[in-house]
């Protein structure tokens, strides 16, 4: 199984990869510098997906083993065809967003041949846990950031690992704003939205990822909008 760098919550890395994957340059991640309307306002339309950058901590595994157990009781609560993997490879949750980001949105995302287009089209059908297996596997992905991580690097610095840190994604999908974490084992579905509200109801969500971490300040938001 490969080794993984992690992701830097960082535009310009994100989008040399997506190119690197095959993603059409008509889309790319901007930095969200704020969760309220003013700073939400200067993102550009439509936001197609949202990524979220935070602390791992003992609150947030708490929050997590109480959402397991009320989904193991309720069922999944998501459509078949939300693109959910599941993460068992550490440092590879920075991939896993952003493939989260384009797979859940392919209707308006041009995708070329190349190892991202290979990847979703042996992934169907599958299961999230043999989807996280297959990606995983999938060496050619994750070298590819390695060679963007190392270029972007300064001249004879480390990359650093920051293994302490956990992106998850917020989607639009059927008129409902859904989490999709690595480390869940379903989507989380936050309730209503729509595709122009995508941006301000993943915020409130973010907001109280937020409010669980008062001492904390390891976030970082971005999202997946038109390059135009």
């Amino acid at each position: 199984m490969a080794s993984a760098l992690p992701m830097e919550s960082n535009p310009e890395v994100m989008n040399k990869y997506l190119v690197k994957l095959g993603v059409s340059n008509k889309w790319r991640m901007v930095d969200v510098i704020g969760l309220e309307g003013e700073a939400l306002n200067w993102v550009p339309r439509p936001v197609l997906a949202v990524v979220l950058l935070f602390p791992l901590s003992d609150a947030y595994e708490q929050h997590r083993r109480e959402q397991e157990n009320e989904l193991l009781q309720k069922g999944p609560q998501a459509p078949k065809d939300v693109f959910h993997l599941k993460q068992v490879l550490s440092n590879i949750c920075g991939t896993i967003a952003l493939v989260h980001s384009v797979a859940n949105n392919t209707h308006n995302i041009e995708i070329n041949d190349g190892l991202l287009k290979k990847y979703l089209n042996d992934a169907q059908g599958l299961d999230a846990a043999a989807k996280g297996a297959l990606l995983e596997n999938s060496t050619a992905i994750l070298e590819a950031y390695k060679d963007i991580a190392h270029v972007d690097s300064a001249e004879g610095e480390e990359v650093t690992e920051t293994p302490n840190n956990h992106f998850v994604t917020f989607i639009h999908k059927d008129g409902f704003l859904f989490e999709l974490d690595g480390r869940k084992s379903f989507p989380i579905n936050h309730g209503p939205t729509t595709p122009e509200n995508l941006l301000e109801d993943a915020a409130k969500v973010c907001r109280q990822f937020i409010e669980r971490e008062p001492d904390n300040i390891g976030f970082n938001i971005v999202a997946l909008v038109p390059a135009d």
